[in-house]
């Protein structure tokens, strides 16, 4: 992969200021779709149940068609960030035989009652990635009608991931994660799926030199009622990209500039290699898959009293993500408590066998909400990222 020193620079030289932290709906976007330039193609290809619009966005006059949308779930924004940022990148002269051998379709924000909700599923309640068959929603239609006409060669199918998931077995976070979808039953590693892997490899072994070990990718179980599997089945080229945890990233500013980064050396890997992509797809298989191993916060080898008695355990909490006063806030939920040796945490509380203490009238209970802890005389705040 080329450039790959210019990537960070064109991050930092376009990163769209005005997108920032994870709540992002139509009416942050919206005044940046009307600033961009001419050579952007601006419409509302249709509306959601609720009636808000959706908008699609035509770059370039190339011959390799690239279609991506974001926001299929509502509130895994990061890749939106991310396409303003190329959105500004493209409005130079840094990536020209990128710009001059693609068309791009872009969809910003499919799901836009979900984005102003906060949800990941649409204002029906329908998770629209599990709706490519059915096609029951509003949103579900306008993407499929967007992919039967533009006709792409390519499509990136962007998501954010939870705080969750680890790249394999090592106390390693997922920050980013692919997959190239079945699209069939028996995982067929079809000569489309070849491009897909090789990309996937290619944005693999550059991202190792920035955020090493901390690469994913899913399980290709197939699903024809998710759009990444229908797409696929139809001999389309699909990648499906999670962005992911970095440390205390909870903002996701800094996964945002790798995921650019990727991004911009997947569309340099199409361009470069695109009559011979697909032949060396095997280092796709040397990505270590995705396990469920993390927690936001372990408290370590705590002295608890509880009505069954005193014992020594460790404390797992996750964040729930809540929007309140159009901000996102993030709120420690007890998840699971025992030996959690097995497990790793974002951020660690080491009790050393002292007494913890919880707030009055909280009880170490799963799916209990506890801000802060007592150990030893002193207080631990939980939800220290809001702050």
């Amino acid at each position: 992969m080329t450039n790959r020193i210019d990537f960070e620079k064109q991050f930092h030289n376009y990163k769209e200021a005005k997108l920032q932290h994870r709540y992002i709906t139509n009416k942050h976007i919206e005044p940046l779709l009307k600033s961009l330039n001419g050579d952007f193609k601006v419409d509302t290809i249709g509306f959601s149940v609720n009636k808000k619009p959706v908008y699609g966005v035509k770059f370039g006059s190339g011959e390799i068609k690239i279609l991506m949308w974001s926001q299929m779930h509502g509130n895994e924004s990061t890749t939106t960030k991310v396409l303003f940022d190329l959105f500004n990148s493209f409005s130079h002269i840094d990536n020209t035989t990128v710009i001059k051998a693609c068309t791009f379709y872009f969809i910003p924000i499919l799901n836009p009652d979900g984005a102003k909700a906060y949800t990941r599923v649409n204002a029906n309640n329908v998770d629209l990635n599990r709706d490519a068959q059915n096609l029951s929603q509003p949103e579900s239609r306008i993407l499929r009608q967007v992919f039967d006409e533009f006709k792409p060669d390519y499509c990136f199918n962007l998501h954010g991931q939870r705080t969750i998931f680890s790249a394999g077995e090592a106390n390693a976070s997922a920050t980013l994660s692919f997959l190239a979808p079945a699209q069939d039953e028996a995982c067929t590693v079809t000569a489309n799926r070849q491009k897909a892997m090789e990309l996937i490899a290619g944005m693999n072994a550059f991202l190792q030199d920035h955020i090493p070990n901390q690469v994913g990718i899913y399980d290709d179980a197939f699903n024809i009622n998710c759009v990444g599997d229908t797409f696929q089945s139809q001999s389309v080229p699909t990648i499906l990209f999670e962005a992911g945890h970095f440390a205390n990233d909870y903002s996701r500013e800094v996964v945002r500039k790798y995921l650019f980064m990727s991004m911009l050396g997947a569309l340099n890997l199409i361009v470069s290699d695109h009559d011979t992509l697909g032949l060396n797809y095997q280092g796709y298989f040397n990505i270590p898959e995705n396990k469920k191993l993390f927690y936001d916060i372990i408290i370590r080898n705590a002295r608890v009293i509880t009505s069954e008695g005193e014992s020594v355990m460790d404390i797992a909490f996750q964040f729930e993500e809540i929007l309140k006063d159009n901000e996102v806030v993030f709120n420690p939920i007890v998840k699971k408590f025992g030996d959690l040796s097995k497990y790793y945490g974002h951020n660690t509380i080491e009790a050393r066998e002292q007494l913890l203490e919880l707030p009055k009238n909280k009880s170490l209970k799963v799916s209990n909400s506890i801000d802060f802890v007592i150990i030893n005389n002193k207080i631990f705040l939980l939800n220290s990222v809001n702050n």
